[in-house]
């Protein structure tokens, strides 16, 4: 009787969950699921077959956003839905209202906030933050401590390196106009984002573009050419033994 586990869950075959943890109502867990010790599934959530979630991870939290915050939650917002395969780390935080696909791993400490809608095969590593209404494409990878602001979108294979950083406010939460104009930038498809670069509000970072370690992207960049400095500027084309397909 070490967990609590309310009486409308649905567990699949071969499921388990571990000591004082806590699953609330209509919580679905699919076949051969794992539950380390100390989680809590919020109510509603929806994890699918053969995923792991680790210890202390909270899962399908009710976003509760400061007073004076821009972000408003939805009375109907749905549960979160986890796909298959999966594997959420230690001490995560993954709140209700997104949806991750298959094959999936989310690293310990890390953050992804409601509206999120992450595809299949996608690797957020350890520390990282996604903010609200987020779009990850399939197979693109996120490394350790990077910031992916509210209202971006990465496309597929796009690799974001260590420690890089996205912003979606020119105005910095000062003025009634930003609320118009505050969005987060689009990496395409193929782009590589370089360690500790910075991404500045709306910008396009092209298909196969490579934004060097430390650059700051402050305009659209062209695709598959190699951008360094501060601010950013083309430096060389991308060679194509490095283009995917290329």
């Amino acid at each position: 009787m070490n967990q609590w586990i309310h009486p409308s869950v649905k567990i699949g075959n071969g499921t388990t969950v571990g000591y004082f943890s806590v699953v609330e109502e209509d919580v679905v867990l699919g076949d051969n699921v794992t539950v380390g010790n100390h989680v809590t599934v919020h109510a509603g959530t929806h994890i699918g077959d053969g995923t792991m979630i680790a210890d202390n991870a909270v899962i399908g939290r009710w976003p509760r956003p400061a007073k004076t915050s821009t972000v408003k939650v939805d009375a109907d917002l749905p549960g979160l839905k986890i796909g298959g395969g999966g594997t959420i780390g230690a001490n995560a935080v993954l709140y209700r209202g997104s949806t991750i696909g298959d094959n999936v791993l989310i690293g310990d400490q890390a953050l992804v906030r409601e509206k999120c809608l992450i595809g299949d095969d996608v690797v957020i590593g350890c520390q990282v933050a996604v903010e609200n209404q987020v779009e990850i494409g399939s197979r693109t990878k996120i490394q350790t401590n990077a910031y992916i602001t509210a209202y971006s979108r990465l496309e597929e294979e796009v690799f974001i390196a260590p420690g890089v950083t996205t912003t979606n406010d020119n105005f910095m939460g000062r003025t009634e106009k930003r609320f118009q104009l505050i969005r987060g930038p689009i990496i395409k498809q193929g782009a590589r984002v370089g360690g500790g670069a910075i991404l500045l509000p709306g910008v396009v970072v092209s298909t196969e573009s490579f934004i060097a370690a430390g650059a700051v992207v402050h305009r659209d960049t062209e695709p598959a050419t190699v951008y360094i400095g501060v601010p950013a500027r083309s430096h060389r084309p991308v060679p194509r033994e490095e283009i995917r397909n290329g």
